[in-house]
């Protein structure tokens, strides 16, 4: 192959565009370093203005625990907000009771249906802030809402041997499965939920 040979006006422009090239290669190059030192102390110091140097950030709100995860006062205080919510606000989804809807008016003893409400709670609590949009509530009752219920007050549920017709209000508390043999803790007895041991 013959050797491809350019006019001297064509070597200038490439010549031109390789030096640019390298130019704005040089400045990228300062700019990383620029990014990756230490920022220069905000002139906003002297003044300690909020978010800016100099001035503590305000503490982040605490991170929700699961209900079951909470004791003593803390977790009746829990179950208190729970209950004004489930009185104020789920039971107006609830159909009809029946023995394919079960429902106790003493739900607040049974551990699992705490458990599953206060984490719909929570979830409401999300779905409504301004940052989950104006779809937040359809999200909720969508992917929330549908299971809880289905969970909650299924006809073999945790509620199925309380009440099923809402002229005979019942309670019973149906016995749960026994910890494993392999387990390292000996079972609790007889604890209230929400009491330390």
């Amino acid at each position: 192959m013959e050797p491809v040979r350019l006019p001297e006006s064509d070597l200038e422009s490439i010549e031109a565009k390789v030096r640019k090239l390298l130019d704005q290669s040089e400045q990228q190059a300062r700019q990383l370093d620029s990014l990756s030192s230490a920022p220069a102390p905000s002139p906003f110091t002297a003044y300690d203005m909020p978010g800016f140097a100099g001035m503590p950030l305000p503490p982040a709100p605490p991170e929700p625990r699961p209900i079951l995860e909470l004791d003593g006062e803390e977790y009746e205080d829990e179950l208190d907000a729970l209950t004004d919510w489930v009185n104020g606000y789920f039971v107006r989804y609830g159909s009809e009771v029946t023995t394919a809807a079960p429902w106790c008016e003493q739900w607040q003893e049974h551990e699992d249906v705490v458990a599953w409400l206060h984490s719909l709670w929570l979830a409401y609590q999300h779905h409504r802030e301004p940052e989950a949009g104006l779809s937040g509530m359809f999200v909720w009752h969508r992917d929330f809402l549908t299971h809880a219920i289905a969970a909650v007050r299924a006809p073999g549920g945790p509620l199925s041997a309380c009440m099923t017709d809402p002229d005979r209000p019942a309670h019973r508390l149906l016995p749960g499965p026994k910890p494993s043999s392999r387990s390292s803790r000996e079972p609790e007895e007889d604890v209230p939920p929400g009491q330390a041991v």
